[in-house]
């Protein structure tokens, strides 16, 4: 049915008007059961019967009511149109577009859906490309080049019909067993913060809406388990978990999801002082909050803070969630009534609505002839070679060199044996919000809509020559098919072995990576470790390739390793990549963003740890990591010229200081060197960590090019949480430790904070300013 209507005098239609005088117009037209519909998604193709990719999927996706009676009094979003089933991109926006048209044509007022999709690596669809995963994001140390990355992302998903983006992840690793770190940027916040920021530019650049993942605290949940209950302090959770979120807000983002956790046992979709009080009040946020998935429900299911969906939606609502994602279940029938009860006070039902439809109102989803044009007459390539190029750009900049002992790079010609369960894998390259791991894998009849060019193609196809042997190995997990004597016989016979292990990327106990898939300790998954071993042992050098979502602890293999180079799923080109620095023609550049751990991988930690949280003799735990954050080599490193305080050392309480960092490439490779700069505070009112990273300017060098690189700090970079709860600058000596890693420092400037303490607000500076010449 078609519903007339009279668009001369309604205010909410008039593209000229302002955006208030529209939504309080429109609102003031709209029944309890019109601003409810807009509060919710419709997930029309999800299938009960495969695999789930979100966490209880099977509880709380019931079958859907009919598709008319669920629109017809509007719509507030869709669920991943593309990113549920296999569907072509001509075939999926034709039937997006049909489906916006029905909403229109159905509901009295004709408001189109906001249409979301993931896109932590790319659009999660079919036949799109899959980009390198986050922590390749932080391994590059470029957030240029992300933000150029998720540009690219957005204007795809706008010429698709999608205006919402579930992502950046902006969790801070806290415990790499935590199966989602290789969603993470990394276990610093300011590496988190630059990196998500730049994420978030390039996505809003394209006009489509990021959204903040996971508000706040969703990576300290005990011993790494996912959804565990969180305990961590006030301090930990304002110094660590939240700066890059403050960061990120400010590079444009519209949307931010809230964390599953409970927090101190109050559940964050149900905190008010969380998603209010420090999120619009402390922060300025001025979007929508929508639920992660099935969150609103879990606060009656699986937390028992609510005694029934409606209480659930009332605690919701209350706390700052506008949005129930992915589909409609107490913000249905159960929100309709708590309000006709009076449980639920309308106020709350209008600051939710007036938050989505000033949202679509930016959209232009409100003016006259939405929702456009019924979508493309022909084929729509998302794969096509310039999104592969920038795809290879990211994975070469992010693999890093972990261990060298001269056999890099490869020389032409030789025998290599490759080994190992990732080396044939298409997989093996690809993180569990990919499409053919998050979705495809649920649909085996269908192709995988994308080439993955594996380690052993890659090798087997470089023009250097070589002569290559295969042998698996092992499987990832499991044993009973393993023939590791085989594959070291493959290695006897070779002038190198190199071995590819790793992880696979999954959901919920289908992976030994991913959501759902922690792990209980840091050894390598499987037999993995037994084979590596064993090809140690047969004298022929290894050269081991980590393709993985975590760190793993080697402490045991490391020293025996002839080299070592590590790739946080990087994308459907890491394989291209790869060979291309194994056979020197790309040199490698990135550095880590995670520590790996040594001895004792169920002890896992992150460099920013105050003093006692580092070796000491009253524990026979050392956490000294074997690969420190920051660590990464070269094949032709550069020269550290000169690390010059080109300011006072007499740094005020309210200013800034200066200092300038020299670079020279003396080969004639081209190079790259992340100048780090930690900040070291040996006094202060509470324990801070031993050094903790303030910048990071990554420098490119062409040969035999000198740079230098002129960086600006702010006073407000060395703040804590004070006992008093409030943020501090204190007067005193500190040090600026600059290096090529967390424990390569090349100079230490000393300095001395004057004047009286301070107390920076919400408004403080998060960033340095960097020159590069």
């Amino acid at each position: 049915m078609t519903i007339e209507r009279s668009l001369s005098t309604e205010t909410w239609r008039d593209p000229a008007a302002p955006a208030t005088d529209r939504v309080q117009d429109l609102l003031a037209r709209m029944t309890v059961r019109e601003k409810i519909a807009q509060l919710s998604g419709l997930w029309v193709d999800v299938d009960t019967s495969r695999g789930a990719v979100a966490p209880h999927q099977h509880d709380f996706a019931t079958p859907a009511a009919v598709w008319e009676t669920l629109i017809s009094e509007g719509v507030g979003q869709l669920t991943r149109p593309y990113g549920t089933a296999p569907v072509t991109p001509a075939d999926g926006a034709r039937a997006l577009a049909a489906s916006q048209h029905q909403i229109v044509a159905a509901s009295r007022l004709g408001i189109p859906a906001i249409v979301h999709e993931e896109c932590l690596t790319g659009l999660a669809a079919w036949q799109a490309t899959v980009f390198p995963s986050p922590l390749c994001w932080g391994a590059s140390f470029d957030p240029a080049l992300v933000e150029r990355m998720s540009a690219h992302i957005g204007r795809t998903m706008r010429r698709l019909g999608v205006h919402q983006g579930l992502a950046p992840v902006l969790d801070v690793v806290r415990d790499p067993r935590w199966g989602r770190t290789e969603e993470t940027i990394g276990e610093d916040p300011y590496l988190v913060g630059t990196i998500g920021s730049g994420y978030v530019r390039g996505l809003e650049s394209a006009g489509i809406i990021a959204t903040l993942k996971h508000f706040a605290g969703y990576s300290a949940s005990r011993a790494g388990r996912n959804m565990a209950p969180v305990s961590i302090g006030p301090r930990e959770l304002a110094d660590v978990l939240l700066p890059p979120f403050e960061m990120a807000l400010r590079a444009g983002a519209r949307s931010v999801m809230n964390s599953y956790t409970d927090l101190d046992g109050v559940p964050v979709a149900a905190d008010a002082s969380l998603l209010t009080g420090l999120l619009r009040d402390s922060f300025g946020f001025t979007g929508t909050v929508v639920a992660d998935y099935f969150s609103v429900g879990f606060l009656h299911s699986l937390h028992g803070v609510a005694a029934s969906r409606t209480s659930a939606a009332h605690l919701a609502l209350h706390a700052g969630i506008d949005v129930e994602l992915p589909m409609v279940d107490c913000y249905g029938d159960p929100l309709v009534s708590g309000i006709e009860s009076g449980l639920i006070d309308t106020d709350l039902l209008d600051r939710a609505v007036e938050r989505v439809l000033r949202q679509k109102c930016d959209l232009g989803l409100l003016d006259p002839g939405q929702p456009g044009e019924p979508g493309p007459t022909g084929p729509v390539d998302l794969d096509d070679p310039g999104s592969r190029t920038l795809a290879r750009d990211l994975a070469r900049r992010s693999i890093v060199l972990l261990r060298n002992e001269g056999v890099l790079p490869l020389a032409p010609g030789q025998r290599i044996a490759v080994v190992g369960p990732r080396a044939d894998d298409p997989g093996a390259m690809l993180g569990c919000y990919s499409f053919p791991r998050h979705v495809g894998v649920h649909h085996p009849d269908i192709a995988f809509g994308i080439e993955v060019p594996t380690v052993l193609a890659a090798l087997r196809a470089d023009p250097a020559g070589y002569t290559i042997s295969y042998a698996p190995g092992c499987p990832v997990l499991g044993g009973s098919d393993a023939d590791i004597e085989t594959a070291a016989h493959t290695a006897r016979g070779a002038d190198l072995c190199v071995a590819v292990l790793g992880d696979e990327a999954g959901l919920f106990g289908a992976g030994t990576s991913g959501e759902g898939c922690d792990a209980p300790d840091l050894h390598l998954p499987g037999r993995q470790g037994e084979l590596l071993d064993a090809l140690l042992d047969t004298g022929t050098p290894v050269v081991l390739i980590l393709l993985v979502g975590r760190p793993y602890e080697l402490s045991s293999q490391v020293d025996r390793l002839a080299a070592a180079l590590c790739g946080f799923f990087p994308g459907e080109e890491g394989g291209t990549a790869l060979a291309d620095i194994l056979s020197g023609r790309v040199n490698p550049s990135g550095h880590l963003p995670v520590s790996f751990p040594s001895a004792g991988a169920t002890q896992p930690a992150t460099y920013l740890a105050p003093r006692l949280g580092q070796r000491s003799d009253v524990s026979t735990i050392d956490p000294t990591p074997v690969f420190p954050f920051g660590h990464g080599l070269s094949y032709a490193p550069a020269t550290w010229a000169g690390v010059t305080l080109t300011s006072p050392a007499q740094w005020p309480t309210d200013g800034t200081c200066h200092l300038s960092v020299t670079l020279h490439n003396p080969t004639s490779t081209p190079t790259a060197e992340v100048i780090q700069v930690y900040l070291h505070d040996p006094v202060a009112e509470v324990a801070r960590p031993t050094q903790q990273l303030i910048a990071a300017p990554r420098v490119d060098l062409a040969p035999h090019q000198t740079r230098t690189a002129h960086i600006t700090l702010h006073a407000d970079l060395t703040s804590y949480t004070a006992r008093s709860g409030r943020r501090q600058v204190d007067p005193g000596d500190v040090e600026l430790r600059i290096g090529a890693s967390s424990a390569d420092i090349r100079a230490t400037l000393p300095l001395t904070l004057t004047g009286p303490p301070r107390h920076p607000g919400p408004g403080r500076t998060l960033e340095p300013e960097i020159t590069i010449i």
